[in-house]
């Protein structure tokens, strides 16, 4: 019956989809012994690098083979590239370094985050369309990327199954058997010599001689994270050459600008007082304060309110943009707010420096003060995009938050901490600081060891032996032993802090090996030697 229908008689986005829909059919899946083994190998070397080892020298080794991978799967599946690409790639492997040149948690977990981030977005520009997309729309599709590789799963496996059944002949089948045989024997074995040792105390002994190389837990984690590994890159692949995302932009445009206009217009009304209130109070200083209110106290306050203010702003300006009809008025007003934003951000920032010099330098402080520039600048993105909708704003805001956190990750937090909180203990100590002098001695001591240029060097002068780093490290770090050799309370004495850092660093150095190698932990070990 529909034998006569051609591609090219359908419409526009049923052609898309069936092309996208043969790009998995005739790819892909026919092609399960290259993007399968290749999948396979990845997954194999991600386990090696990334078992118990989240930021040594192996991470940037993986993440360039993520590369070299998702290059591989796009020349097989003869897609050209874009430009643009090497942004991506290039932002990645600066993220990783990053990731092996320092020792602090949170760094390292917001590096993994943002390489994620960034392979996502980087498969859609690839696979997808995107010139059209607006901010929500690549939002949502790394969502929607996210969850749909959950339906995924099981695609490698019934992939394999069916190339199996369909594409290998009876000779090259029966390896194939064999092979998923032994794979199969693998568990089966594992959980039979568990309760054969048990069974019998001899045979346990000759199985300890002979495994003596071997763990049940390290074998089967490292199982674990070639399976998950596998499974996640494999559907990943097979939900992008589906073309499951729709690459239509539905303009949503559609709400009354009447309603929108007074809303924002009253918001805009009082942020324009609230911006007159901080021109005059916090960046002149030149009225008077509430009764037995200081100066001091007023400039602490706020800080995350305005922060959190600022971001609703971005939401709702963006909410006028997307979902109301575009108007001239509605266009100034929404312009009228984000300009009261830039200056509610001058005021959460001249605020955070205030309540700094007074109560000094932590991660989440810093963390403020960059999240501040970066709504800084997506605003003014926003502005542009308000009057020239071809503005690409999620490309935009993507390269400002990449850029900036690049900065942030390489500027190693911990030292930076270390530099104006120590700084700030000293009797002659610069006119910045307008508080008591720095006492939380326990805060310090728990700094990661991108802090040990500073802090090696305070508790040597401090009092500390330099030796007891390395009794730390022969005794075994927190061991009470070392604890009580010194006796020094780390909350309270900067001599016990001192000692405290070294034995928090002497944990976090403990077992330099060539796969775990850190820089930042490798060079504090040098320090404390």
């Amino acid at each position: 019956m529909n034998e006569g229908i051609q591609i090219g008689d359908l419409p526009q986005e049923q052609i898309v989809k069936t092309q996208r829909h043969t790009l998995y059919d005739t790819k892909v899946k026919e092609n399960f012994h290259i993007f399968g083994v290749a999948t396979l190998m990845l997954a194999c070397i991600y386990a090696f690098c990334m078992y118990r080892n989240p930021s040594g020298i192996t991470f940037p080794i993986f993440v360039i083979t993520v590369i070299v991978y998702i290059n591989y799967c796009l020349k097989k599946l003869e897609i050209g590239t874009k430009k643009g690409k090497s942004f991506y790639m290039v932002s990645m492997i600066l993220l990783a370094v990053s990731t092996f040149c320092t020792d602090d948690g949170r760094i390292i977990f917001f590096n993994k985050l943002g390489i994620f981030l960034l392979t996502i977005s980087m498969l859609l520009w690839i696979f997808y369309c995107t010139e059209k997309w607006n901010l929500g729309k690549f939002l949502r599709s790394i969502c929607d990327t996210c969850l749909g590789v959950l339906t995924e799963i099981g695609a490698p496996f019934a992939d394999a199954a069916w190339y199996v059944k369909n594409k290998l002949d009876r000779k090259n089948g029966k390896y194939i058997y064999i092979l998923i045989g032994l794979v199969a024997a693998i568990p089966i074995f594992v959980i039979m010599l568990l309760l054969l040792t048990s069974a019998d105390v001899v045979f346990k002994g000759m199985a300890e001689n002979l495994l003596s190389g071997f763990r049940f837990n390290n074998i089967m984690l490292t199982i674990w994270m070639v399976f998950f590994m596998f499974a996640v890159c494999y559907g990943i692949l097979v939900f992008l050459s589906k073309g499951s995302i729709k690459e239509e932009v539905k303009d949503k445009r559609k709400g009354e600008p009447l309603i929108a206009i007074p809303v924002a217009t009253v918001l805009s009304l009082m942020y324009i007082v609230f911006s007159f209130v901080q021109i005059l109070y916090l960046f002149a200083g030149n009225m008077e304060l509430p009764a037995g209110y200081t100066y001091a106290e007023y400039a602490r306050e706020g800080f995350f309110q305005l922060l959190a203010v600022g971001v609703l702003n971005l939401v709702l300006v963006l909410v006028g943009l997307c979902y109301f009809r575009p108007h001239k008025g509605l266009k100034v007003i929404l312009t009228v707010m984000s300009a009261c934003t830039f200056v509610m951000l001058a005021s959460s920032a001249m605020r955070m420096i205030i309540y700094i010099q007074y109560y000094y330098l932590t991660f989440l402080r810093i963390l403020v003060l960059w999240s501040l520039l970066v709504l800084f600048l997506i605003f003014t993105g926003v502005i542009v995009y308000i009057y020239k909708e071809e503005f690409p704003l999620f490309r935009y805001s993507m390269m400002v938050v990449t850029v900036l956190y690049l900065g942030l990750s390489f500027s190693h937090p911990d030292y930076w901490i270390a530099k104006v909180n120590v700084a700030g203990m000293a009797d002659d100590r610069s006119d910045f600081f307008l508080g008591d002098a720095y006492y939380d001695y326990g805060f310090l001591g728990r700094l990661s060891a991108d802090a040990a240029p500073i802090m090696l060097e305070w508790a040597e002068e401090n009092g500390c032996d330099s030796e007891y780093y390395s009794l730390c490290k022969e005794e075994g770090p927190y061991s009470k032993p070392v604890r009580d050799f010194q006796g020094k309370h780390p909350a309270t004495n900067p001599e016990g802090c001192g000692y405290m850092y070294m034995e928090h660093l002497a944990e976090r150095v403990d077992r330099i090996t060539i796969r775990n190698f850190n820089i930042s932990r490798a060079a504090a070990d040098r320090m404390g030697d």
